[in-house]
């Protein structure tokens, strides 16, 4: 048995592929790695893939025992801190069961260059959403995962073009981009710039009536932009909110889009830890490190 370990924005979900749960990241502070018997026997666990936070300071998927401080080059940065996601890491170092850490794609990533513009493109758990969609729409696609923020990815020829980060473009419900008024409150001192980009997003900008079109609009325009390196990508959305803005992103795009629920990212690192612990040397372009 495999599993995949999604530490997601609001809870961190946890799926063997067949069964799955998922806990708030307040209540991941109690978590212990014994927790995992929801899903199987702990000696039937052959292998794990976790992510943590950002993920920017390693670039190939990584046995845990091989990773520093977690894989993140610090803890301070935009999103919220709660503790939760540490103790499941630390939970499952600990266990010595087999598991390796996957990477963010940030500017040491085999990405197209033009991407590293930006320092940072996409947290690990979309890696996992990329592969289960991988699994079924192939080697060409676009998948904007839409939840609390909205970070869409390019995958050409089975390796990830680049992505968009939730502080670069499109608005979630609770994060976005800085904008003007966000700037000058950080600059007046009344924000730090995580608060502003924790106050980006449409809940607290756009009217109630105008919100599910906002965020579909945005959406759409991160899909299409990246349609531009890759013009017959098909685009799946994944995330809290693909369903409700599904149907307004394909009369944007003026084509089928694919939707996938919350479980895409637990689901598909469910899969990269059964192809890494199987032996594959590469997912979607990211290299596998060497195992103990």
């Amino acid at each position: 048995m495999y599993i995949g370990i999604d530490h997601g924005t609001s809870a961190i979900r946890f799926s063997s592929g067949e069964d799955k749960f998922k806990i708030s990241r307040k209540d991941a502070v109690n978590f212990s790695y014994g927790d995992l018997n929801r899903l199987c026997p702990l000696e039937c666990i052959e292998g794990i893939a976790v992510c943590y936070s950002m993920g920017d300071a390693i670039t190939e998927i990584t046995p845990i025992s091989k990773v520093k401080n977690r894989g993140i080059v610090t803890r301070e940065g935009a999103g919220e801190h709660i503790g939760g996601g540490t103790k499941v890491y630390d939970e499952i170092e600990k266990s010595g069961i087999p598991a390796v850490v996957i990477p963010g794609i940030h500017r040491g990533s085999p990405t197209d260059p033009r991407f590293k513009v930006y320092s940072h493109q996409t947290s690990p758990e979309k890696i996992g959403i990329a592969y289960q969609v991988y699994q079924d729409l192939g080697s060409n696609f676009i998948v904007s995962d839409i939840s609390s923020n909205t970070v869409s990815l390019l995958v050409t020829g089975g390796h990830i073009t680049g992505a968009f980060d939730a502080c670069i473009f499109a608005p979630g419900t609770k994060h976005g981009a800085i904008d003007v008024d966000g700037i000058r409150k950080i600059d007046s001192g009344e924000w730090t710039a995580n608060e502003a980009f924790l106050h980006a997003g449409i809940d607290e900008n756009v009217p109630p009536e105008y919100r599910r079109d906002t965020l579909a609009m945005f959406a759409a325009m991160e899909c299409a932009s990246l349609k531009l390196l890759n013009r017959d990508a098909p685009v799946a959305l994944a995330g809290s909110m693909a369903e409700d803005v599904s149907a307004i992103v394909s009369s944007l795009l003026d084509e089928e889009v694919f939707v996938y629920d919350e479980w895409a990212a637990s689901d598909g690192l469910s899969m990269i830890a059964s192809d890494v612990f199987s032996g594959k040397k590469e997912i979607l372009g990211l290299s596998v490190s060497g195992q103990d």
